[in-house]
């Protein structure tokens, strides 16, 4: 029974110590939309970020949409041929890399690339005193160090969301279509008949809110990271497992909701 006591202890810590820190996200997302939209604007400082979680996350967005979708296609052959239905492999594709598995994969991905990225440079800026500088001059940290970070993930996910489905579907028409004999047009047509906007457009909402929550998770991180060089690093893998979590979290209450 003590046994069983201290396990329930330490997981009802972890579940406070987890909602305190979600708390604590959910005042800087409040602090980034009241700064959001003061001027100056400094679009340059977006683009930047923008290029650097969207353009230099491509190839692995695309090495990973491509071979879930062969996977997909592949195991999804292997269950319908049971039952006489490998012409819904293609759909089967369409839909779970749409619905889920590419905003969930992409987000993911982007988090192990960019999110531990920014955790490191702001972790980095915080230990090196150079934030503290900023305040000095009078100028906010979370409007020009947060914000533009915020805004990146939030509109460049979905836009890696929409390449890693297209390159999840066109390994699964590579694999069906070219290594397993599934007739191209059937496959084709599968996925425009049981595919809809809709299904796309959610997706989206998906992965601009998991952008929304890997950007913020790791400016946190970063930005109260304390101890020097180990504490940047502390702040980093934090970063990494408490995105990851909050977004497969997140996954089934969208999911829930929207579908």
């Amino acid at each position: 029974m003590n046994a069983i006591s201290a396990a329930l202890d330490g997981l009802g810590k972890a579940m406070m110590s987890y909602v305190e820190e979600m708390g604590r996200i959910l005042l800087l997302f409040l602090s980034v939309m009241a700064w959001m939209f003061r001027p100056p604007l400094k679009a340059r400082n977006i683009f930047k970020q923008m290029e650097f979680v969207g353009v230099k996350s491509i190839f692995v967005v695309v090495l990973t949409g491509t071979f879930t979708g062969m996977v997909m296609a592949l195991q999804g052959y292997h269950g319908f041929r049971m039952f006489g239905a490998e012409a819904l492999v293609g759909s089967t594709v369409a839909l779970g890399m749409t619905r889920e598995l590419g905003p969930v994969l992409t987000a993911l991905m982007v988090t192990a690339r960019a999110g531990s990225a920014m955790a490191a440079e702001l972790g980095t800026m915080r230990v090196t005193e150079q934030i503290d500088a900023l305040s000095v001059m009078a100028a906010n940290p979370v409007k020009h160090l947060i914000v533009p970070r915020v805004l990146a993930g939030v509109f460049m996910v979905p836009l890696l969301t929409v390449v890693s489905d297209f390159c999840g579907i066109l390994g699964g028409y590579f694999v069906g279509v070219h290594l397993l004999d599934i007739n191209s047009g059937i496959f084709i047509k599968n996925i425009t008949k049981l595919v809809d906007l809709g299904d796309i457009y959610n997706g989206l909402v998906k992965a601009a809110c998991f952008g929304l929550i890997l950007s913020l998770i790791g400016c946190y991180k970063g930005f109260n990271a304390r101890g020097g060089a180990e504490g940047v690093g502390r702040a980093t893998t934090e970063a990494v497992v408490l995105a990851a979590i909050t977004i497969l979290i997140s996954d089934y209450f969208l999911t829930a909701i929207m579908f």
